[in-house]
């Protein structure tokens, strides 16, 4: 098949490749490499080997916001030659997920079936209703797949089952649901037993390089806030009655912003990558745990602040730890081990506390900052 006037995959959204208008070459992504032709229309054929620039995206996602918009069309895709008993494999649209799927496709003869999970991940589009029922049983509509393939079963990541309802999409699109393996690596060996799971491909690790992986996801937007936390803390430590002094502003400053540092560090990186043997079970005070500690070791190493200034030591030991064990709690979105009843439940718990925590931290700030004015 030419790629020079492929009409765009069945069932996708306007766009380079619209139903509406041919797709050129240089429209098409470099992953596309030709079409089958179906009763539904033609379907693009996707390639299963990955490029250096689909690594560097991958590398830019783990560490960027460049994953916020790293989609694919949703609709359906060809890897191989399938046919009209080739295995229908569900899939979102978050790219690096679609990229992972296809990758471990080689030699296979499949369709892809994508989801418009808004750019998220099976996993976290699914506790978030995206990967769910009702855009699977439209999607099937759209792609005319009764069209395209004789057979009536489609695989579902393990991963989507929270938000997908096997009996709704039986009795609404006439498709039968079978929830493939957890991981895509498996997915092979799985077809060729005849869809029969393993116990193992039911089971996914969670070791410490698995979240030192994940980590980059969290330390990256946080430390963008951080730029605002120092700005912060230097003009309210350099603001004096008659203007603001950067001698002062530093002095006073710097080692709330070393704590601030030091916090961050604790509640994103220190947290996930010590999560099994951190006592308790709940995030928030596995990060609280962390930061309090990491707090005690840096004022005992590094004897930045006035010692005697209880206001400032309070502060100190109110605020920083709280803000280790917000970000722990973020954390519970990239692992195993948390359920979304749990999830809600810790929020419930802990964001008023947190606010409250920084209220108070606040005004104790105001406190001291009247003092050293000689207002109070």
């Amino acid at each position: 098949m030419t790629r020079l006037k492929l009409k765009s995959t069945v069932g996708q959204k306007n766009g380079p490749l619209s139903p509406c208008c041919p797709a050129s070459k240089q429209d098409l992504p470099a992953w596309v490499y030709g079409a089958v032709t179906t009763p539904a229309g033609p379907v693009l054929k996707v390639s299963t080997g990955l490029t250096g620039k689909d690594y560097w995206e991958h590398f830019k996602c783990r560490t960027t916001s460049f994953r916020n918009n790293y989609t694919v069309n949703p609709g359906l895709y060809a890897v191989g030659d399938p046919d009209k008993n080739s295995d229908v494999l569900v899939s979102s649209n978050y790219k690096y997920s679609f990229d992972i799927l296809r990758r471990e496709l080689n030699g296979l003869n499949v369709w892809v079936l994508v989801l418009d999970t808004k750019g998220i991940n099976v996993w976290c589009a699914a506790g978030k209703g995206t990967f769910g029922t009702n855009e699977l049983i439209g999607r099937i509509a759209r792609v005319r797949l009764k069209e395209i393939v004789d057979h009536r079963r489609l695989i579902v990541p393990q991963l989507g089952a929270p938000g997908v309802s096997a009996y709704k999409v039986k009795q609404a699109a006439g498709f039968h649901v079978l929830f493939g393996p957890v991981l895509a690596k498996d997915l092979p060996a799985y077809i060729a037993a005849g869809h029969k799971a393993t116990e193992s491909m039911r089971k996914i690790g969670f070791s410490i390089l698995d979240r030192l992986v994940l980590t980059p996801l969290e330390l990256s937007p946080v430390m963008k806030k951080f730029i605002l936390f120092t700005i912060f803390v230097f003009a309210v430590f350099g603001l004096t009655p008659s203007g603001i002094i950067f001698r002062d502003a530093i002095s006073g400053g710097l080692p709330f912003v070393l704590l601030g540092f030091v916090s961050v560090i604790a509640g994103a990186l220190l947290t996930p990558l010590l999560l099994p043997v951190i006592p308790f079970r709940s995030f928030a005070i596995k990060g609280w745990l962390v930061g309090l500690l990491s707090v005690y070791v840096s004022m005992k190493l590094f004897p930045m602040l006035d010692q005697q200034n209880i206001l400032l030591i309070i502060i100190v030991y109110l605020f920083f730890p709280l803000v280790s064990s917000y970000l722990a709690l973020l954390f519970t979105g990239s692992t195993t081990f948390t359920g979304m009843t749990g999830v809600k439940k810790e929020l419930g718990i802990s964001v008023p506390l947190y606010l409250g925590g920084t209220a108070i931290s606040l005004i104790i700030l105001v406190i001291y900052k009247l003092g050293e004015w000689r207002i109070i």
